[in-house]
């Protein structure tokens, strides 16, 4: 009779070690699943509050007493299943979360500030899943719905900065551009905050403010909060305008900076012309939840312009 011998703890850690240094080639693409997946997740969460799902299910983790899932009767509204979808593609983020920081914790010959940058996904996503119990236990107050929509949105800045910074070394940062264009880039991303605040406050303010029993979550006045929310991205863009100008005006040619520049001009004029378009329309859903969608895409965006001006030997 033979006998097989265990296989030994260190050989197997080191298969495991060469397997997951073989899986590195998968950072990018896992980087960039992050990033969508980030952003759709703002849809979804967008789609419960214009549907007025927020308390869809009435408990967390479970979505009622003693269920974890919804159950189908005659009785049964849509709510809560728009509400567990939402829930469930937090579970898909979490293990793309997982699969980042373990990928990224990894690279042993990158920066620590890069490998460290890579936990926070997960982070924030235990985060927003706490967060997200807590608005349904706290009954949907605002300042936690809005919050939650906030911490997405850093979420996304942050993921869109991985992805860029995956693509570049760890040298000391390089500017390709001069003093005063990098203090209109470092303008622009404080412009973003009340941007983005302040369209949080006019969702709230708003017919769409996530509960279908009042009209409203936040008790201001939701013209002229849209008017200072208008007011800032008015703002925002003509730093933009004027830092694409800069850029262009640039030599050598930067030809990244001016791509990443044009393609925020882009995102942020489609996103005015919605913002615009679903306010004189009566706020549809469908505009909202594309603004939403906008807003995300203009955060990735906008994080990705500092990045774009330097450049890491």
């Amino acid at each position: 009779m033979t006998t097989q011998t265990p296989p030994d703890a260190s050989t197997t850690s080191g298969t495991v070690g060469r397997w997951l240094d073989s899986a590195r080639r998968f950072t990018v693409p896992a980087l960039a699943a992050n990033l969508v997946a980030q952003i759709v997740i703002v849809g979804t969460g967008g789609a419960v509050r214009l549907t007025g799902s927020g308390l869809g299910c009435s408990t967390w983790p479970l979505c009622e007493p003693g269920e974890f899932t919804p159950k189908f009767h005659e009785a049964t509204s849509l709510h809560p299943f728009i509400e567990f979808g939402n829930r469930t593609l937090t579970g898909v983020l979490g293990v793309i979360a997982i699969v980042v920081a373990v990928l990224v914790w990894r690279a042993r010959d990158r920066s620590k500030a890069f490998r460290v940058l890579g936990l926070v996904p997960l982070l924030g996503v235990i985060f927003q899943a706490v967060l997200g119990g807590i608005t349904v236990l706290v009954e949907l107050h605002p300042a936690v719905v809005g919050s939650h929509l906030l911490v997405s949105m850093a979420l996304v800045a942050v993921s869109a900065v991985l992805l860029d910074r995956a693509r570049e070394g760890d040298g000391p940062p390089r500017p390709l551009v001069g003093p005063r264009t990098r203090v209109v880039s470092w303008l622009l991303m404080v412009a973003l905050v009340p941007v983005l605040v302040l369209g949080v406050i006019v969702t709230g303010a708003g017919p769409h403010s996530g509960d279908s029993e009042v009209g409203y979550r936040f008790a201001v006045d939701p013209a002229h909060v849209t008017q200072f929310h208008s007011a800032s991205v008015w703002v925002f863009t003509a730093l933009l305008v004027t830092l694409l100008v800069l850029v262009y005006r640039t030599s050598p040619r930067v030809d990244r900076a001016r791509r990443v520049v044009l393609v925020l001009l882009v995102v942020t004029l489609a996103q005015g012309a919605i913002g615009y378009v679903q306010y004189f329309t009566g706020l549809p859903e469908l505009l909202v939840g594309a603004h939403m969608v906008g807003a995300a895409l203009l955060t990735a965006g906008a994080a990705r312009v500092p990045l774009a001006l330097r450049s890491r030997v």
